[in-house]
């Protein structure tokens, strides 16, 4: 209830958890709320309307632009406007499928203005995948760009969007399309309206208060099914924690920027592009490009040293890509980077060595997180606004308030300290974490609270040691068992990053006759490394029958060019898994280029495996 005095509300709460239907709960359910207000007008209305509230930089197209916050009140009323005059009314939805362009967080801000709930689809996405949120979240309107673009090509979006909309059942009554100079789009008569066009003659619209539990969002995250999980955002709780954790986690002062490197499609993008700089007062950075081509591997230094950066959020994966083109960090020499504070890294297990790298080339805190999309925001870490806790290497720190991380065996006991288990969290989770699947309770239920009833499955395996430090060291199906041991694929990961010929490396198990289970190990090595790859692949064995003994029974390695990932990041080691065991799988739906899992296939074959 004291986080909540930090938001402007229609209707204040009066009490803070709603624990009439758990195991289901709710935070500030007799709230009036809105989150727009309180992202744009409210800074505004304070007579901070000069100051930028987004900074866009795209080295793509060479475009830098400030946007303030009086310019983002005016884009987003205009396009609520526009919303309202399609019939677009509170509790509608909308699909935003958009580039990161300043008009896609004005989408999302736009809809949030009316009380209409917004599902961000990632830009690109093929047409199947889109149909499929079609016909979940069957929205009347699409929010769209004509093209996306990346280093060397353009992206067509339009075609994907038409393929979607032939493929899916329901049928969105209207698609408005930003035509960018790069690619227009044709545009169907009827359906398509031009996005400036859609906005001539409106009348802004004004924040509709809608309930604490009103959901702010839907974001799909992908299902062991194949099927795309619907996790619900309410907006009151949301409000609280992301403002909450602006100073508290990520130590900002309203004014300050603040820039995470993710896409709008990805939950960062949603929790730390868009809602939480804005709602907490600071200028954020949308970023168009990559952290190495665009056009070097000193992207990343010049965004922080030009935009004055204070707190910089990524993927440990950017980092490790920085770092295979520029083991020696000569590109950050060009820089001053003296108003970085500190750099946070999420999304997926942060190795030590990245970690060491990173901390050695920018001198300051590297704070490794760790959340998911369906909590919204951080689950354990350093509350470095707070009080900076000691730094563990290979930890993200400690539990968040309002999360009890508790470690289980399969029968859902706690277990000792430093004991490898099932990272579960004991009902109810804090304000801002996803209630409910959209249209899917069930689904809900069985996912994540049948396993341990009264916790929340978190899916991650690990540890926490004797000082209350958790350790997140693989998912839980990629704890392997070879002969009976538990072996984490992480702590394995650990040993094969210390090498200093190893840029990137991922461990799998694969199906073995007498053990279960076997490790396999696949290298990336840093460029430039132009030793004989046997040589290093006996190091890398030698090394973890050395770290983690005989009981690894890790004799398989293989040297590749480059590991299977999502999008933002995440490598696919479940599809490598089913690969090496010869085994059907669903092509992930978020994977960066579907090419490389024959290069995987191809890798194994001489290791005795994808037969």
């Amino acid at each position: 209830m004291k986080a909540a005095e930090a938001i402007d509300w229609v209707k204040a709460p009066s009490f803070a958890l709603n624990d009439a239907n758990a195991p289901l709960y709710e935070w500030y359910t007799d709230a009036m709320v809105n989150t727009c207000f309180n992202a744009v007008d409210r800074h505004v209305n304070a007579g901070r309307g000069e100051q930028a509230a987004i900074i866009y930089d795209s080295p793509i197209t060479g475009i830098k632009h400030h946007i303030s916050f009086a310019d983002l009140l005016e884009k987003t009323a205009r396009l609520a406007g526009a919303l309202k005059m399609q019939g677009i009314q509170k509790g509608d939805r909308v699909i935003i499928y958009m580039p990161m362009v300043p008009n896609a967080l004005v989408a999302m801000l736009a809809c949030a203005r009316i009380g209409a709930i917004h599902s961000v689809v990632f830009g690109g996405f093929a047409a199947n995948e889109l149909a499929i949120r079609i016909d979940d979240a069957q929205p009347k309107v699409i929010l769209a760009a004509s093209c996306g673009l990346e280093p060397g090509r353009v992206i067509a979006y339009k075609p994907l969007i038409d393929s979607a909309i032939e493929q899916s059942h329901h049928k969105p009554e209207t698609v408005i399309i930003l035509q960018r100079p790069e690619l227009k789009a044709d545009l169907i008569e009827g359906r398509d309206i031009d996005w400036q066009m859609a906005q001539r003659g409106v009348v802004p619209a004004d924040c509709l208060a809608v309930e604490g539990n009103h959901p702010a969002y839907i974001l799909y995250t992908s299902g062991t099914t194949g099927a795309p999980k619907g996790v619900v955002r309410p907006t009151a709780g949301h409000l609280v924690a992301l403002h909450w954790s602006m100073k508290n986690i990520y130590d900002v002062d309203p004014g300050d920027v603040f820039w995470a490197a993710s896409d709008v499609g990805w939950v960062v993008g949603h929790s730390y592009i868009c809602y939480a700089p804005l709602i907490h007062g600071n200028t954020t950075v949308l970023f168009e490009g990559k952290p190495i081509g665009t056009p070097d591997a000193g992207t990343f230094w010049r965004v922080i040293s030009e935009h004055n950066v204070r707190s910089f959020f990524t993927a440990p994966t950017a980092f490790r890509a920085i770092k295979r083109e520029d083991p020696d960090g000569k590109f950050r020499q060009k820089y001053d980077l003296s108003c970085l504070k500190a750099l946070y890294l999420a999304g997926e297990r942060a190795d030590p060595d990245t970690i060491h790298w990173a901390q050695n080339l920018l001198g300051v805190p590297v704070i490794d997180h760790w959340w998911q999309t369906e909590t919204g925001w951080t689950i354990a870490g350093n509350p470095m606004g707070i009080e900076s806790l000691p730094i563990k290497v290979g930890s993200p720190s400690v539990a968040m308030p309002g999360y009890d991380i508790q470690i289980l065996d399969e029968r859902g006991h706690q277990v000792g300290p430093d004991t490898l288990g099932a990272i579960a969290i004991k009902l109810p989770l804090p304000p801002g974490t996803f209630p409910t699947l959209w249209n899917a309770q069930d689904r809900f239920h069985k996912s994540y609270l049948m396993a341990f009833p009264g916790y929340y499955e978190t899916g991650d395996a690990g540890m926490i040691d004797e000082d209350g430090y958790v350790y997140v060291m693989a998912r839980t199906d990629d704890v392997i068992n070879v002969a009976g041991h538990r072996l984490s694929t992480g702590a394995m990961e650990e040993v094969l990053a210390n090498h200093p010929d190893v840029a990137e490396c991922a461990v799998i198990g694969v199906t073995d006759a007498l053990k279960g289970q076997l490790p396999v190990g696949f290298l990336c090595l840093t460029n430039g490394v132009n030793r004989p790859h046997e040589i290093i692949v006996k190091e890398c064995i030698s090394m973890m029958r050395e770290q983690i003994g005989p009981v690894a029974a890790f004799k398989l390695a293989t040297v590749i060019n480059r590991l299977p990932k999502t999008r933002s990041g995440k490598i696919l080691r479940a599809t490598m898994g089913k690969i090496a065991d010869s085994k059907a799988f669903k092509m992930p739906a978020t994977i960066d280029d579907p090419i490389i899992l024959d290069e995987i296939r191809e890798a194994l074959i001489p290791l005795g495996y994808a037969k």
